[in-house]
């Protein structure tokens, strides 16, 4: 038998979809995911945003010179909260891949309501924490993603 893979999402009009599930863990002793734990849910959200797009942060790594991504900016605007075992959906849209840096426009929803809306900065960077240029690959990437 074999494992089924989680799944990555999709990406739906230039939109990247991921579901998550709230649990326990993510939650604060009322019930009420800890506000904390969103930056979490965003962070998966772009990964598997770019993973679904055909780049994966392992192949980054093993790329020469080593790249990955860290976040230089993040503004959020919590609306209403999400509680235990509520169903989730992390939006993901790329509005911006230039130079060394990628922008996002994320939410949180739970059916059509809004829990949380965001806009992250995220730097291309080496392994000495130097700005490097993100890859012509990566921009075609996302750009098709997006379209």
């Amino acid at each position: 038998m074999t494992t089924p893979a989680p799944t990555s999402g999709a990406w739906i009009s230039g939109v990247h979809r991921l579901p998550v599930r709230v649990y326990y863990e993510d939650t604060d002793f009322t019930g009420v995911v800890y506000y904390a734990n969103y930056l979490k849910f965003l962070e998966r959200g772009r990964t598997d945003a770019l993973r679904s797009a055909g780049i994966a942060h392992a192949d980054l790594l093993k790329g020469e010179p080593p790249l990955g991504f860290a976040v230089r900016k993040i503004s959020a605007e919590y609306l209403v909260p999400a509680r235990i075992d509520d169903a989730l959906t992390v939006e993901t849209r790329v509005t911006q891949a230039k130079g060394a840096r990628i922008s996002f426009a994320q939410r949180v929803l739970r059916g059509g309501e809004v829990l949380l809306a965001a806009e992250v900065d995220a730097a291309c960077i080496d392994l000495d924490g130097r700005p490097r240029r993100l890859p012509k690959a990566v921009i075609a990437a996302v750009e098709a993603a997006a379209r």
